[in-house]
């Protein structure tokens, strides 16, 4: 099990898929879904999540799929996690405990406040743009395999 949501792991492949994808205005949910390995239904899903908080652009028809709705420069780590996870990961008890802070904490509490907080902010600094340059230069994965 991951720190992040199977929802979120995916929607961070997709981005970075669609961002690497520089020759292709729109890519098709078909091809993301293929190249990653990932349900068509569920990344179809995703992408949705991911066009109504604005951070992706869909076009049906011939030639049609997702793009990027803005610069992938402009795009971080934490737009897409904030966009997709259902928990606040940068805040919340690793434990799962209501109420855990400084007052009433939990064991984790205190190593756990200061790894989230450098996580945050890897997370808010680190671009899109930044993580597709790797995978292209350097042929990194986005899938198993």
């Amino acid at each position: 099990m991951g720190l992040l949501s199977k929802s979120t792991e995916y929607a961070l492949r997709a981005v970075l898929y669609v961002a690497s994808r520089k020759d292709a205005k729109y890519v098709s949910i078909r091809e993301i879904s293929d190249e990653l390995g990932v349900s068509f239904h569920f990344l179809t899903k995703i992408l949705q999540r991911l066009t109504r908080k604005g951070l992706v652009v869909s076009y049906r028809g011939p030639g049609g799929g997702v793009a990027l709705a803005r610069p992938a420069g402009r795009i971080t780590l934490m737009d897409i996690v904030e966009a997709v996870e259902e928990s606040d990961l940068f805040t919340s008890c690793i434990l799962g405990l209501a109420g855990c802070g400084e007052k009433k904490p939990c064991p984790l509490h205190g190593q756990w406040a200061r790894e989230r907080t450098g996580l945050g902010k890897m997370f808010r600094q680190t671009t899109i743009a930044k993580l597709a340059g790797h995978v292209v230069r350097d042929k990194l994965r986005l899938a198993d395999g």
